[in-house]
């Protein structure tokens, strides 16, 4: 089995302030503890190209993108910040890092789809999942997850495909861009109440996005997995799969209040391959999303990776 690793320095150029929890040392805890794990040798590594801005535009609006493209600061003013909202702004190459983001996804999917690889995790920034078709929030400039979904249905020819979203927030940019398109299939778990404060209402028939209170364990996370996601991806049976990798759920991890730890990482990601080996080829992308402890979240790539290249 080939697992590829797609990044690119661009992604660690993009910050948000030394105080910011979404920051460059993000990807650096991640490539540490590749290296440490020794699994680093083990994957083909490949460097994420830049989106084309038609790649953004089957997700986003044209005001969305022009938002990001004319606001970045001059590359002569590297600490200056153009905020979007109180928690996301932009800096000199925030517009560079955000195109290798969703670069990175397109560039695997084909891969994926070309048979080059079985599947890839994109270790990337900024991450995607809260951003909406008309705006940027919540740490997110483009939706990278679903520009490459999207491109997998509207350049590829693909019919069907899943998205399953972990991370410890609603992905409420992937819904949002989703509601409705019977042609993807959404399943996630969430903190509820929490950020963005979405996603318990009744969603679309095509969203399996299930709300769960604070210091929920693995054992709650593995039953409603068990129960709600893989019946429905089963019946779905998905060309393709992609992962909304977010390790903020992880006990360890500031940012939730959720108790996961490497073992459910691991775990999940195991199930969802068996629903790739069965509909889809095996085919799978994976894209970081959020994480902010920087050792669970070295460690729980870790777990997620070595499974998706059957190193376990």
């Amino acid at each position: 089995m080939t697992t590829a690793y797609y990044s690119h320095p661009d992604c660690k150029r993009h910050e948000m302030g030394a105080w910011h929890p979404e920051s460059p040392d993000r990807l650096q805890a991640i490539e540490d503890q590749l290296i440490a794990s020794r699994i680093n040798t083990l994957l083909d590594y490949r460097e994420a190209p830049l989106a084309l801005e038609s790649d953004l535009a089957r997700v986003h609006t044209s005001d969305a993108i022009y938002r990001i493209r004319e606001n970045c600061p001059s590359e002569r003013s590297d600490y200056e910040h153009f905020p979007l909202d109180a928690d996301t702004s932009l800096n000199a190459y925030t517009w560079r890092a955000s195109l290798r983001a969703a670069g990175a996804a397109i560039a695997a999917t084909d891969a994926v789809i070309n048979a080059e690889i079985e599947n890839a995790f994109c270790a990337i920034r900024p991450p995607g999942h809260h951003a909406t078709s008309k705006e940027a929030m919540g740490f997110c400039m483009f939706n990278n997850v679903a520009v490459a979904a999207k491109h997998a249905l509207e350049v590829r020819g693909l019919q069907r495909v899943a998205i399953v979203d972990f991370d410890v927030h609603h992905g409420n940019g992937t819904e949002e861009i989703f509601n409705h398109d019977q042609r993807v299939l959404m399943v996630s778990f969430f903190q509820h109440p929490y950020y963005p404060y979405s996603g318990a209402e009744q969603p679309s028939e095509n969203m399996v996005n299930v709300p769960v209170p604070a210091h929920s364990y693995g054992n709650v996370i593995r039953e409603l997995v068990t129960e709600k996601w893989l019946p429905a991806l089963r019946e779905f049976k998905p060309e393709m799969i992609f992962i909304s990798a977010g390790f903020d759920a992880h006990r360890e991890d500031d940012m939730g209040q959720l108790g996961l730890v490497e073992a459910d990482y691991a775990w999940m990601t195991r199930e969802i391959m068996n629903v790739a080996k069965s509909y889809s080829q095996g085919r799978i992308v994976s894209c970081l999303e959020g994480g902010y402890n920087l050792s669970a979240l070295g460690r729980s790539v870790i777990a997620h990776v070595k499974m998706l290249a059957d190193l376990e």
